[in-house]
């Protein structure tokens, strides 16, 4: 299987802009520049797009573990965030960080926890990066009051909202 995607770029790097599309058509001729980067110019990025990407595979492979583990979210958000640090005169991406809300019908931490940990070394994404990838995941549960004892959280509206972290040292 092979997936396109195209990019033009115009003039040199400080001053130049781009377009980028995709075969399927979702990006057409989507903007993009170095000041995006840095400045926040309105266009995007390659490493935002890495980060949007690394969040959409992340949020699919969960959703396969947890459909192995017999639990079946009603959904799934995933917010990935990268950072880029300056080393002499290159820019590397050292880390990305993928904060993840689940919310389950019915909870079971460990499968949880399990499930997560294998969809943060999985996915496709992070299986092809070369950077520490570090998770936070949240469980959302209307049934979680009996096991939540063990774990720490606030409560909103009534239902227990319990944080797991699942940082790599």
């Amino acid at each position: 299987m092979i997936r396109l995607a195209f990019a033009i770029w115009q003039a040199g790097l400080k001053d130049g802009t781009g377009i980028i599309s995709t075969e399927s058509g979702v990006l057409k001729e989507t903007p993009y520049s170095v000041s995006s980067r840095f400045v926040g110019q309105p266009s995007t990025n390659p490493e935002e797009l890495i980060a949007a990407a690394h969040a959409a595979s992340f949020s699919m492979a969960l959703s396969v573990e947890l459909d192995k583990a017999g639990l079946f979210p009603e959904n799934i958000r995933t917010a990935a965030g990268l950072t880029m640090e300056q080393f002499e005169s290159d820019w590397i991406i050292t880390q990305i960080h993928l904060d993840v809300t689940v919310k389950l019908p019915k909870a079971d931490w460990d499968k949880f926890e399990a499930a997560a940990n294998a969809a943060k070394t999985g996915c496709t994404i992070s299986r092809l990066l070369n950077t520490k990838i570090t998770m936070d995941a949240k469980l959302e549960s209307w049934r979680s009051f009996g096991v939540v004892a063990r774990k720490s959280g606030s409560i909103p509206l009534g239902r227990r909202l319990a944080t797991i972290s699942l940082r790599e040292a």
